[in-house]
């Protein structure tokens, strides 16, 4: 006997949960990842070598590692250490670590994309080197680097789908759940991608718009 649409709806209160889930792991890992980002971006330009190689250290094994190994190495290598934390926890802290060490890319790259002319501006007005990057540097790097940014947040969203190897209760957890009882891994995962597929579409006309957008800021 196949799925049904009464087994289908019966199936979506667990599937809205999965769904709050991996967008909480997002939201978090973003809030934490981005500003991380900067910090990297901003550490890999600094003159103390020290602090720049540290920086790029942690950059190199934050976008070499894959999210999986780091999601592993978190949840079970840290208890090994006498560090043991929730599975939820785990997985905020190694997405973070993975979207700080991509987005530090993608920000230094920005701030690289503003125009040599705006650093002379700074050193004729006078201004600290930490004035300028506040005042003029970052806000246009920032705006150059948005579109990036919102096309790896999607990214992130879909990464939270390997969460379910450290037994997070995320959407494919819950398809995975729905179809070890009552056997129906196709439908299952099928509704899981809707719900994928219903976030990651309206968010890549988002991100295109906003390419747009910066496009044309960038031709003024």
């Amino acid at each position: 006997m196949g799925v049904t649409w009464e087994d289908i709806r019966s199936w979506l209160p667990s599937f809205w949960s999965g769904f709050l889930v991996s967008v909480r792991i997002t939201l978090v890992s973003l809030a934490i990842g981005i500003p991380m980002g900067f910090l990297f971006a901003l550490g890999v330009q600094v003159k103390n070598r020290g602090v720049r190689y540290l920086c790029l250290l942690l950059v190199e094994v934050g976008r070499g590692a894959p999210a999986l190994v780091l999601l592993q190495f978190v949840y079970f290598g840290l208890p090994s250490a006498g560090l043991s934390i929730g599975a939820f926890v785990a997985a905020c802290t190694a997405i973070s670590f993975n979207t700080g060490a991509y987005t530090s890319e993608i920000i230094r790259s920005g701030l690289a994309a503003v125009p040599a002319g705006q650093n002379e501006a700074v050193m004729a007005l006078g201004m600290t080197r930490w004035d300028g990057l506040r005042f003029v540097i970052i806000p246009q790097g920032v705006r150059v680097a948005i579109p990036a940014l919102l096309g790896f947040a999607i990214l992130v969203f879909q990464g939270t789908s390997l969460c379910f190897a450290i037994a997070v209760p995320e959407l494919i957890s819950r398809a995975y759940d729905i179809g070890s009882m009552q056997f129906f891994y196709f439908p299952a995962l099928g509704v899981a991608g809707i719900f994928y597929v219903a976030i990651c579409i309206p968010a890549s006309f988002i991100v295109s718009w906003a390419e747009r957008r910066a496009g044309a800021y960038s031709q003024r």
